[in-house]
């Protein structure tokens, strides 16, 4: 697969991180001579406060003889109006602030809809540790884990949402689901399994934040 043209450069840290956490390639091009210098699986164009830049970037980028497709619109919801009658330059759009999910979900189904792009399966990557979220797979340093589904579930959670701190309530509703009347103590019996199976070298991962809760990693994109 060829990696998703982003716009502009350096490119939004909240669209990157969606792309990292995805495993889809992407580089940063600041202008049209940049576009020209790459070959495309399509392209994310993102418009902040000044949409002017952004619509002109779109159009260069799919009406000159580059004709970048997919490409996919970031823009505010006051400028939602400004798309009319430009519906020639983009595929599909993205009201910021996203939820990074539906982010994702919009450039798969865009991508999945291109002949020839093959997309791959959804993976989660930080540092050594690896999971497939189509297959249940997950591995650290190469190294195969034999999770149970939830302790999964509970790592998926985590490590998508690296230096942000959960409770012990949120990652029970929201890995659990509300309707599971298991008490706190279920989630540390779990973090507890898991640091185990990562072995004593990664069990740092998972971090205890007294009285408070957990959680995985560091942020590498920054607030």
């Amino acid at each position: 697969m060829h990696p998703l043209l982003l716009w502009p450069n350096p490119p939004v840290p909240e669209v990157v991180r969606v792309l990292d956490l995805a495993g889809l390639p992407w580089k940063a091009a600041a202008d049209e001579a940049a576009a020209r210098d790459g070959s495309w699986s399509g392209a994310i164009v993102v418009a902040d406060d000044e949409a002017d830049g952004a619509f002109a970037m779109a159009r260069i980028l799919r009406c000159s003889d580059l004709a970048i497709a997919p490409l996919l619109l970031v823009l505010r919801g006051i400028h939602v109006g400004d798309l009319d009658g430009r519906h020639e330059v983009f595929d599909d759009f993205c009201v910021a602030p996203f939820h990074p999910t539906e982010l994702e979900a919009r450039i798969r189904h865009l991508l999945a809809r291109e002949p020839g792009v093959e997309i791959g399966p959804e993976m989660v990557h930080y540092e050594g540790l690896m999971l497939n979220v189509e297959t249940y797979q997950a591995s650290i340093e190469g190294r195969p884990l034999d999770l149970t589904y939830m302790e999964y579930e509970l790592l998926k959670f985590l490590s998508t949402n690296p230096g942000r701190v959960y409770t012990r309530e949120v990652l029970l509703s929201q890995v659990w689901g509300y309707e599971y009347y298991g008490g706190a103590r279920t989630v540390d019996v779990h973090v507890r399994r898991l640091r185990a199976k990562l072995g004593e070298e990664h069990a740092g991962l998972i971090q205890t934040v007294r009285s408070v809760g957990y959680k995985f990693g560091e942020s590498r994109w920054g607030m």
